[in-house]
């Protein structure tokens, strides 16, 4: 579905150029939940933004569908981490779910179906008319995903989405985020600087060198289907795989082995 390949990121020119992503190429599958981890600085967010067609690329190139993306596709949505700036503080719940509607062309039933399904999905109906300098910090995030749902995006793209909430809401979130990804059946990369939570929620997990990264490894999660934050962070696999992960980003420069799927 996804297509990463070859992809580079230079900013600036001359002496003042500092590479911030060297060379990255992977896929992703239909209904896939593909996380995206690597080093403090190693470029995860200036990835993401080249995948959704926000930044232009040194080199490389994005396929959506085997089509080139050159500017941000409407298949697409973004939940940011600063949720707090993608809301507009001056409109409800249901006004920042339905502003991304504007876009299409549909009738106040489509859209008001649309914003109440996905508000619901998220848990906030009862406080869709409330505005978001009202809500918790975690309740301002779902509502950040249910934009995104109610734009009924092909697949969802996530930059650190829950690094700035406490971790008790961070799990709410993560578990909030694989059940709307089922319901939804989405397609979704998630970009984290946590690995637990990378274990937690990826079908894969591609690894990053430091920056000017690459592609060290790219790893599947063999975890059951459904996930439970005791349960399945109890398993054996979840602590190999954790340790797995974690040992390939701390390794030291040199050792790494770049690779691409």
């Amino acid at each position: 579905m996804l297509r990463v390949d070859h992809l580079s990121k230079t900013y600036g020119e001359g002496d003042a150029a500092v590479p911030a992503i060297g060379d990255v190429s992977f896929g992703v599958s239909e209904r896939e939940f593909v996380c995206v981890v690597g080093p403090s600085g190693c470029g995860k967010t200036t990835l993401l933004k080249c995948i959704s067609g926000l930044l232009r690329p040194t080199s490389g190139t994005v396929f959506l569908h085997g089509r080139a993306i050159t500017a941000p596709p409407e298949q697409m949505a973004l939940v940011f981490q600063e949720y707090n700036r993608s809301l507009f503080p001056w409109m409800s719940v249901r006004q920042n779910v339905s502003f991304p509607l504007r876009r299409k062309k549909l009738g106040p039933p489509e859209v008001r179906e649309l914003v109440e399904d996905a508000v619901a999905s998220v848990g906030l109906m009862p406080f869709v008319d409330r505005y978001p300098w009202e809500l918790s910090g975690g309740m301002q995030q779902r509502v950040a995903i249910a934009r995104a749902l109610a734009y009924q995006p092909e697949i969802l793209l996530m930059d650190e989405p829950f690094a700035s909430v406490d971790a008790q809401t961070r799990g709410d979130l993560e578990d909030l985020t694989l059940e709307v990804r089922h319901r939804y059946g989405i397609t979704v990369v998630f970009v984290t600087h946590d690995i637990d939570e990378s274990v937690y929620l990826g079908d894969r997990i591609v690894v990053l060198t430091r920056s000017p990264s690459r592609v060290q490894e790219v790893l599947d999660v063999s975890l059951p289907d459904r996930r439970d934050q005791v349960d399945t962070k109890e398993l054996p696999e979840f602590a190999h795989l954790r340790a797995h992960v974690f040992r390939q980003i701390k390794r030291p420069a040199g050792e790494e082995t770049p690779s691409g799927v």
